[in-house]
């Protein structure tokens, strides 16, 4: 048995906790704020983020309070237009395996802290902020702020996007700035009129420079509204308040049906979007990254929370093994991850080119949206929503997987 200490009480971190315990060894996990909570609102969670969570023994109670969504819808958020729609009914449910659903954060988070305060095995603890890490050939030892070493056979950065842990093993300075506000707020569903809903999709709304999603969570009390804005922001702010008048002159080339739900907003706050450049290397002998403190990824693939998961699940099963060993399965961890994780972090960023074009290039984007089948959209995301995190799945032949580019691409006449 080996002691492991994870920096990080998010959804990444306790999932790795989980699924390292599993493997019969001690783990403490690390979190910088006063308690083990999570912020934010609405996180989705397609049928491979769901799929860790069955092997984490979550995957029946998150279902049992999460929304399953029947199709993820693209609208032209100009004209009004419903341009398509991703199905996500029983075609899409049997070929992946799982339904695509919508969560509150704070519910996923709480379901995961409960299973690890269920693990006699697993030490949390709060108020205890990494700063760095040191380590020898025999353990590694993370560094606190206030001067404390605590000293395991193996350590785990899953801080975030601004790890302590990740500035030390690559040191690649600030997130990239993508200069895209987000604003977020949350609507009782009763307020919202029953024509404007769609209590089972996820609906975008696309303008120019723009794009604004919404779709229900908590079991469908509530509408998470989440509206994106190229307007080139320079400061990385989070969690920052807005007013209704900023979001209003931020989405006026929306339509009608748009700025109704945008109009129903209160208590706006804001985040201006940052993430990171691929890297080839997580690890640092017997220290690791993992989630975003490894890839992080901007929001528009919806997979940043799956990654996570994913990630533990691939982790926790590479862990069968003395602590001498250690080293060498946090290099294969990070063998194994890199290229997926990459290749969705440039796809989310690819992606913005579908949300934010106008005039001619819109209509030509929807176009060839339009022309797209079924199946098709479905081959699209199977590298994505159809990966399992099972040694045999793993080396399983995808049934069709398309380029980063294929559908970002679309307006430029691509398919």
């Amino acid at each position: 048995m080996s002691k492991l200490i994870i920096v990080g009480g998010g959804i990444g971190g306790l999932a790795a906790a989980l699924a390292v315990a599993r493997q019969g060894h001690e783990v403490l996990v690390l979190e910088r704020a006063p308690q083990f909570a999570e912020i934010g609102a609405g996180i989705q969670l397609a049928p491979n983020g769901l799929h860790a969570l069955d092997r984490l023994g979550l995957g029946e109670a998150v279902r049992s309070t999460a929304v399953q969504m029947d199709e993820l819808r693209f609208m032209d958020g100009v004209t009004g237009e419903h341009v398509t729609s991703l199905d996500l009914t029983e075609h899409y449910r049997e070929r992946f395996g799982n339904p695509y659903a919508v969560v509150h954060r704070a519910e996923l988070h709480t379901k995961l802290l409960e299973a690890c305060r269920a693990v006699e095995t697993i030490e949390l603890r709060s108020a205890a902020t990494a700063v760095g890490y040191e380590q020898d050939a025999a353990s590694a030892t993370v560094l606190l702020e206030d001067g404390e070493r605590i000293t395991g056979d193996a350590l785990i950065g899953a801080d975030g996007i601004h790890s302590a842990i990740r500035a030390q093993l690559v040191g690649d300075g600030a997130p990239r700035n993508s200069g895209i506000t987000v604003y977020r707020a949350l609507i009782p569903m009763e307020q919202i009129p029953e024509e404007l809903r769609h209590l089972t999709s996820v609906t975008w709304w696309t303008g120019p420079g723009c794009h604004f999603v919404h779709y229900p969570i908590a079991g469908g009390k509530y509408l998470n509204l989440a509206a994106s804005s190229d307007n080139k922001a320079t400061e990385a702010i989070a969690g920052v308040p807005a007013t209704e008048g900023d979001v209003r002159r931020e989405f006026a080339s929306l339509g009608e049906d748009a700025q109704r739900l945008l109009a129903l907003g209160e208590g706006w706050k804001s985040w201006v979007l940052v993430d990171r450049d691929p890297v080839d290397t997580w690890t640092d002998g017997r220290v690791a990254l993992l989630g975003d403190a490894a890839h992080p990824m901007l929001h528009y693939v919806a997979q940043g929370a799956c990654q996570g998961l994913e990630d533990a699940v691939v982790l926790g099963d590479l862990l069968d093994c003395r602590s001498d060993e250690l080293p060498q399965r946090f290099e294969k961890f990070s063998a194994e991850r890199r290229e997926r994780t990459g290749r969705i972090q440039l796809l989310a960023r690819e992606s913005i080119k579908l949300w934010h074009t106008s005039g001619a290039a819109a209509t030509d984007r929807n176009a060839v949206l339009k022309g797209f089948t079924r199946d098709e959209l479905h081959d699209y995301v199977a590298w994505m929503h159809g990966h399992r995190t099972t040694d045999a799945d793993r080396t399983a032949p995808v049934a069709a997987t398309a380029t980063a580019a294929t559908v970002a691409t679309a307006p430029n006449g691509e398919k």
